[in-house]
């Protein structure tokens, strides 16, 4: 396995004529829970899409790496076979497609092979459980008449069922409560191993409590402006991303 699962090298991407991206590196290794935090039009979630291949924003300079292999130029379904997963801020609805069927079409999808009804119905109801999400969901249209959390809990089984090599979490935590960020943080720790790894992007650590991080990068003017080990969140806590931006 290459040491570095994702390679990040002087990104620069603009969307709409407009540049967002100026320059952004970052190296993830198998094992590692990375956060990327920053004030708002940092250009953190416009990294996240980048990355993910998102049509809508056009890499003007530097590359992407996965796995050695360099991605840049490849397609969002692509990248999510090669094993890369985004959980979105604002998931959409997606009427007449039901939870259950999403979930067995993108693992088929992701692994190349038939996935059987019944084990999967099985390993269905049990990662359910372990986000305390209703068995009944499994039967509703994607997404369609769910609360913010629920749509939110639901991104993250996701991740759990699909069991991707790499996780981009986008602001997941944002508006959910202390039980619900609980249960999220428990479900990202259960999937978190030695050979997978980690991107949290969020201005909040309540996700954190349960989930050690390893490197925390702030982002400023479409930058990675400095990177450190966990304390530097006690830092922004006591003074806010200016104490740390200079």
């Amino acid at each position: 396995m290459p040491k570095n699962l994702l390679s990040i090298k002087n990104l620069c991407a603009s969307v709409d004529g407009k540049r967002i991206l100026n320059g952004v590196n970052m190296e993830i290794c198998p094992g590692e829970v990375h956060v990327l935090m920053g004030p708002n039009g940092a250009g953190k979630s416009t990294l996240a899409n980048v990355v993910m291949g998102d049509p809508r924003y056009r890499v003007d300079a530097g590359a992407v790496f996965f796995e050695g292999e360099d991605i840049t130029g490849e397609k969002p379904d692509t990248r999510a076979r090669r094993g890369m997963f985004l959980s979105f801020q604002a998931p959409e609805e997606i009427p007449g497609i039901t939870v259950e069927n999403f979930l067995r079409a993108a693992k088929a999808a992701y692994s190349g092979e038939d996935v059987k009804l019944l084990p999967f119905r099985k390993e269905l109801r049990a990662k359910m459980s372990e986000l305390e999400m209703e068995p009944s969901y499994a039967a509703r249209y994607l997404n369609v008449g769910f609360s913010g959390g629920e749509k939110k809990k639901n991104e993250i089984l996701q991740m759990a069922v699909l069991n991707p090599k790499l996780a981009i979490l986008d602001e997941t935590d944002s508006g959910l409560d202390i039980d619900a960020v609980k249960t999220i943080s428990e479900s990202v720790h259960r999937y978190k191993n030695e050979t997978n790894a980690v991107l949290i992007i969020t201005h909040i650590t309540r996700i954190l409590q349960r989930l050690p991080a390893d490197y925390i990068h702030i982002m400023s003017d479409g930058r990675i402006v400095r990177t450190s080990d966990a304390s530097l969140i006690e830092e922004i806590s006591r003074g806010g991303f200016a104490s740390v931006l200079g």
